[in-house]
């Protein structure tokens, strides 16, 4: 590898001006020319002729605002593709798909990918009789962590660019026997590897296949990077610190093949350090390029004035020495206390005109349930709205989810064990909300149920007819003093009742392909209301939606690799290809229904009972409490939120690249500020290309939780511009004391209770 003079190398802390000195070199690149080996290539005439730029970004939404900025700057005048390392490999490997069949000899197949929660499944599913040896409890002993965990692994080698067959060899010179043994080790990589077979013989792909698959088959071969030089001759990325090590290979050959690049670095960042980034490994990028470092502007934040102080006191407790007044903390004696106090100092700020809702951000180690709930109910109730930032909630939690479910149930047949009265009830109050504007406010949507709680808990109990094959909702005058009903809730129940008749008539004539069908249909049937829903329905019913059709188009696909395996059987060919397929092919182990259910070998369409239980596991699947991924795309900017408190995580306002001029740091002497927890996957360090090869011991740990903080730190002073107030409160949520390692800056400072009259 050599020096390329026309590459440049930009280092800087938070808010240096890192983005805006790429998007300058961006323009100078387009306007004067672009460096590539020894000459320099002008900008094409002919705009449809010019190999593209690449840009880079750590994740989707600052790849998005980054595509904005660029876009702005050339005035659209150049190519670009703007996508996340882990995008670029997925789409790569799709294009490049037939080179990738030839080269594995994989079937001949379009290529589907998982969605985490489907890949969850089908792996559980896949390692039934490996998830019950004892051994594999001490990798975890919840079940759905311990596959989580397992999957985790198999991500970190990919991105790491290191073969799935070394995974039990690093671990177990990694690991010490107290977390695990050698025997559990090589099971893990026989589950792994059985994992990737199933899933390329079906042409399912996972983020951690198609990284795989990117450095290990599609990088190196010919005809592509044949292809790859002619399509880009620049390259430019954006906080490199967060990005994967195969990351660096893309750009070793870019740079080799003569491509100029830019790329931004923060030692600050690392935010994703412990998920899927080798920092330090891209950091060896700067050696090839011009080093430009840029300082932190004055009075841009309060990392200038404050970022060596904070640092110096977390680090060394007995430094001694008082914050100034930007710096204050909250201190009381309860959590409950601390939420109340929090929410109250902010809706006093807000009504004396001191700072905007959005220009506040509530930032917290850990968001449980209590506290957003706690400091959303009482800003909202006092007209401050609330951005929860990326919270990552099961689609359960969503009352007009579980009203859906529940009509899926009493529209498919066999399903009757899924529903009670009390689902009954919800469903029938959630689907006769019509929305009415409040007078107060003219764009504020208010639900309205023509059928309140205690009417839907009548007609439940005296309408609702429970069958395990088919449960059914009786007519409204089917039950004495059904006048006490009223004529509204009469009106709004019969509706239901006639609409769920005839989409049961529909499916009964299999006139229905899909359940996602009703779905939408319901939608727009009973929630739509003129789409004067709150952004956070929305988006539950966006997700819904998607993760349903991503569902049955995983459910298609394994049902035709069934089919083809069974035909490939017949001809005494098969193999072990068709191995697993009778219990994974249904989605499913029979809960619901028969366990001899067989598959269909109807071409056409699945058998209702299959269709049955494909619909009972996906309800299932759901009310278990699974996080499904995130709508695409979700871009607040068009609801207006960015008059909103920020509410979020650590780790969730660090990635976000986010700057308030008032910060609150919650549970600030909480020892969850030093631990990486849900940040951190099992293993992480050890497929670091710095990794040593010894076991990762507790002094190893605590020396990296160590830095971890004290980047979080520096990264967070140079997100706030004018105030921090350290919310502190002595007992813990669980009652505990609080002693975390920040609990010395809320000594160092100023108890705002106190200072205040």
């Amino acid at each position: 590898m050599t020096n390329n003079k026309h590459s440049i190398w930009i280092t800087g802390s938070t808010r240096s001006g890192k983005t805006t000195r790429l998007v300058t070199q961006f323009r100078q690149w387009v306007e004067g020319g672009l460096g590539k080996s020894s000459q320099v290539y002008r900008l094409p005439k002919d705009r449809q002729q010019a190999p593209a730029i690449l840009v880079f970004a750590a994740n989707d939404d600052n790849r998005r605002d980054l595509a904005d900025k660029l876009t702005i700057a050339i005035q659209g005048r150049y190519p670009l593709l703007a996508k996340t390392p882990l995008g670029f490999f997925q789409d790569e490997v799709s294009l490049f798909w037939p080179l990738l069949i030839q080269e594995l000899n994989l079937r001949a197949q379009f290529p589907l990918r998982l969605r985490p929660e489907t890949e969850q499944e089908l792996a559980t599913k896949l390692w039934r009789s490996e998830l019950e040896q004892a051994h594999l409890e001490l990798l975890e002993r919840n079940e759905y962590k311990r596959v989580r965990r397992i999957l985790d692994l198999l991500l970190l080698a990919a991105v790491s660019g290191t073969a799935i067959e070394d995974i039990p060899t690093i671990l177990r010179e990694g690991i010490t026997e107290l977390e695990g043994t050698p025997e559990t080790w090589e099971s893990i990589g026989q589950m792994l590897l059985s994992w990737k077979e199933w899933c390329l013989t079906r042409g399912l792909l996972t983020y951690s296949i198609i990284a795989e698959l990117y450095w290990r088959y599609l990088l190196p071969h010919p005809t592509y990077q044949q292809h790859l030089q002619q399509r880009y001759q620049a390259v430019l990325a954006d906080d490199v610190d967060d990005y994967p090590a195969i990351a660096r290979d893309l750009f070793d050959y870019l740079l080799d093949q003569g491509a100029v690049g830019a790329f931004g670095y923060n030692p600050d960042g690392q935010v994703r350090l412990g998920l899927n980034a080798d920092p330090n490994y891209l950091a060896g990028l700067a050696s090839r390029c011009q080093v430009e470092t840029l300082s932190t502007p004055v009075n841009s934040s309060l990392a200038g004035e404050l970022g060596s102080i904070i640092v110096e006191l977390v680090s060394e407790p007995m430094f001694l020495t008082g914050l100034p007044e930007s710096v204050q903390s909250l201190q009381t004696t309860s959590r409950a206390q601390l939420l109340r106090q929090t929410a109250q100092l902010i809706i006093e700020a807000v009504k004396s005109g001191q700072v905007q809702p959005g220009e506040i951000a509530v930032i917290a180690p850990g968001l449980d349930a209590i506290a957003r709930y706690t400091l959303t109910e009482i800003l909202t109730s006092q007209g401050i709205a609330v951005e929860p930032l990326n919270a990552q909630r099961p689609l359960i939690s969503s009352p007009m989810i579980c009203a859906l479910l529940t009509l899926l149930a009493l529209v498919y047949p066999g399903l009757g064990r899924l529903v009670d009265k009390d689902a009954i009830a919800q469903m029938l109050v959630v689907l006769s909300q019509k929305s009415q504007i409040s007078a107060d406010d003219q764009e504020t949507p208010l639900p309205n149920p023509s059928i309140d709680p205690v009417r839907a808990g009548l007609l439940a109990d005296h309408c609702y007819v429970p069958d395990p094959e088919q449960p059914r909702l009786l007519a409204a005058d089917s039950f004495p003093r059904w006048d006490r009903l009223g004529h509204r809730a009469t009106v709004a129940y019969t509706e239901i009742v006639e609409w769920l008749e005839e989409q049961r008539q529909q499916q009964q004539q299999r006139l229905i392909t899909s359940c996602v069908i009703v779905l939408d249909r319901a939608i727009q049937k009973f929630l739509w209301n003129g789409s004067n829903l709150p952004y956070e329905q929305i988006a539950a019913l966006r997700e819904l939606m998607e993760t349903a059709q991503h569902y049955w188009e995983v459910d298609r696909r394994l049902q035709q690799s069934l089919q083809q395996d069974r035909g490939i059987g017949r001809r005494g060919d098969a193999g072990t290809r068709g191995r697993g397929d009778e219990e994974i092919g249904r989605w499913g182990d029979g809960e619901i229904l028969t366990n001899n259910q067989q598959p269909t070998t109807n071409n056409k369409q699945p058998t209702t009972k299959n269709q049955q239980q494909t619909i009972a596991n996906f309800i299932l699947m759901l009310r278990h409490g699974t996080v499904t991924a995130n709508p695409y795309p979700v871009r607040r900017s068009i609801t207006g939120a960015e008059d909103a408190v920020t509410l979020a995580t650590i780790f969730q306002y660090r990635a976000s690249r986010r700057f308030h001029r008032w910060h609150f740091w919650l549970d600030a002497s909480s020892h969850l500020w030093e631990i990486g927890g849900a940040a951190t996957l099992f293993a992480a360090p050890l497929f670091l290309k710095e990794w040593s090869g010894q076991f990762w011991t507790e002094e190893d740990k605590t020396k990296a939780d160590e830095q971890r903080l004290q980047r979080i730190l520096r990264d967070l002073l140079g997100r706030v511009g004018e105030q921090i107030y350290l919310c502190h409160s002595d007992l813990a949520v669980n009652g505990t004391d609080q002693s975390g390692p920040l609990l010395t800056l809320v000594s160092a400072s100023t108890d705002f209770a106190q200072k205040t009259p």
